[in-house]
């Protein structure tokens, strides 16, 4: 008798099994890659986005062309997320909204990324600003300008950041999480396929480039492999800390406006530009022809040395402030 209560008392405490997933992270893998060919393959089936020896991505014709392509893909992937999320997750609608980042926004929370971000580029942000004198013209708002009557910088630093945030964190880190995939697989795996998806630059970079040996195309693409890859689990990292498509997207914009920081050689002052005039002769029919030289001001070494101690100074402040500049009550997962 004991020993049939012992057991029966033994089954009312045991640690029932939780409940399966509603996909597994291989479905997640899968639909994530599945959305990354969605997103590249379009560039090589039209003529108008395909690049070409006569015709770089740079192109107008191009860039306007595969922002409608990226744009129709963005839209059918966060529908399809949505409706993973709501028909087979259970998800309400607020919640599937909080999941792909759209509500609520996260202004604070997009602020405080984007400082912490700043932090990394402190050196970088002093040499465009005070050495190159780049505040003179941030102070009348030139570069703003540009990116509208630029298309260029409209896909580097709007379309270009937005459209990979929408598909890479907000339509696809929601699926992870349905799986319950591991917070560490979460943020290293899905990034990778974030990663490869810029190796098709590869075949561009030699269609345009064909005097540039294979292996060194190889080694840009691989370098770019590693540092597209590296910024995927950041901003991982931070979409799942602020739960904010907002702040994923400034902190991508404002790394694609900064570039990579430099990490050698000595700063140089702000370029100059020196208008002279001069008269072509010829035939009786003299032409003046305005020509446009660019002059690097020098500056001393101080300079160059302060850039690197804010260099890492803005790394050291980076690290320190990488989890209180993050917390948010929006965050989509517990980290503790």
């Amino acid at each position: 008798m004991p020993a049939i209560t012992e057991y029966l008392t033994g089954l009312l405490h045991r640690k029932q099994p939780e409940t399966s997933p509603p996909i597994t992270t291989s479905t997640a893998i899968f639909l994530l890659v599945l959305y990354t060919l969605l997103y590249v393959i379009p560039f090589y089936l039209s003529s108008k986005t395909r690049p070409s020896p006569r015709l770089s991505r740079d192109a107008v014709s191009v860039i306007r062309a595969r922002i409608t392509s990226v744009s129709i893909t963005c839209a059918l992937t966060s529908l399809t997320t949505l409706g993973v999320l709501t028909r087979v997750g259970g998800y309400e609608a607020s919640q599937a909204l909080h999941a792909l980042g759209y509500w609520p926004l996260g202004l604070v929370g997009a602020s405080r990324a984007l400082l912490l971000t700043a932090l990394l580029f402190l050196g970088p942000l002093y040499e465009l600003l005070i050495v190159e004198d780049g505040w003179r013209a941030w102070a009348r708002l030139e570069p703003v300008r540009t990116v509208f009557v630029d298309w260029s910088a409209w896909r580097n630093y709007v379309m270009g950041p937005l459209t990979e945030e929408l598909l890479f964190r907000s339509a696809a880190i929601p699926l992870m999480l349905l799986a319950r995939t591991p917070l560490n697989q979460t943020i290293f795996l899905s990034p990778l396929v974030f990663g490869l998806a810029h190796v098709h630059h590869l075949y561009e970079f030699r269609v345009t480039h064909r005097g540039v040996p294979m292996l060194a195309a190889v080694l840009r693409s691989a370098f770019q492999l590693s540092y597209t890859t590296l910024f995927g689990a950041y901003a991982t990292f931070l979409y799942l800390r602020t739960g904010s498509l907002v702040a994923v997207f400034a902190v991508h914009a404002l790394c694609n406006c900064m570039g990579l920081p430099r990490v050698w050689g000595a700063v140089v002052g702000r370029t100059r530009r020196m208008r002279t005039r001069v008269v072509r002769q010829g035939g009786g029919n003299d032409e003046t022809v305005e020509e446009v030289i660019e002059v690097e001001t020098e500056v001393g070494k101080v300079w160059t040395i302060a850039y690197y101690v804010l260099l890492v100074v803005g790394a050291g402040l980076w690290y320190r402030g990488l989890w209180s500049l993050t917390e948010s009550g929006n965050a989509l997962v517990s980290f503790e």
